[in-house]
């Protein structure tokens, strides 16, 4: 795991957490922080403290995730000079006491699990790099207070992130 990857999620986090729940899924580049101030010197007062061997994300505002998040990711490439990219999405999860048996159809599914009274909403900001670390975070709806979060959080879509990479 690598530290400057967690800071820059856990900062990407509470920058949408920052314009609460119901959002759509948002993506961000992450390119070093040094060579961002390298290449943009006037940046330099904008990033403030910001440690020079971290990450600085920078949302890419034109993303929309469309209906199948897989085909979206795998259309995405990125230039040499991003270093990383990060992916802040909200999920609905049953808890594991709560699971029923789920309809084989995806829509009829994602029907119970949103009426489904233990459901949890899910924020989940997912990050890998260009020298393979991931990590990802999420915070449960409700729980202002608790961030958790693990290397292998959403394995599948640290990745799909990755290949964005390639």
């Amino acid at each position: 795991m690598s530290d400057a990857l967690t800071a820059a999620l856990i900062e990407v986090e509470r920058h949408v957490g920052r314009l609460g729940w119901d959002q759509p899924a948002r993506l961000f580049a992450l390119v070093r922080t040094a060579e961002l101030m390298a290449a943009e010197p006037t940046l330099a007062e904008h990033l403030g403290a910001a440690p020079a061997d971290g990450y600085t994300s920078i949302e890419q505002e034109e993303f929309v995730a469309g209906d199948d998040l897989a085909q979206t990711l795998a259309r995405i490439a990125w230039p040499p000079t991003v270093a990383g990219c990060v992916l802040a999405l909200e999920r609905l999860f049953l808890p594991a006491d709560a699971e029923v048996e789920l309809p084989e159809d995806p829509a009829a599914a994602a029907r119970v699990v949103a009426d489904h009274p233990q459901r949890l909403d899910l924020r989940v900001v997912v990050g890998v790099t260009r020298d393979g670390a991931q990590h990802g975070v999420a915070r449960v709806r409700g729980d202002a207070q608790e961030l958790i979060g693990g290397n292998d959080l959403v394995p599948a879509l640290a990745s799909a992130l990755s290949r964005t990479l390639d």
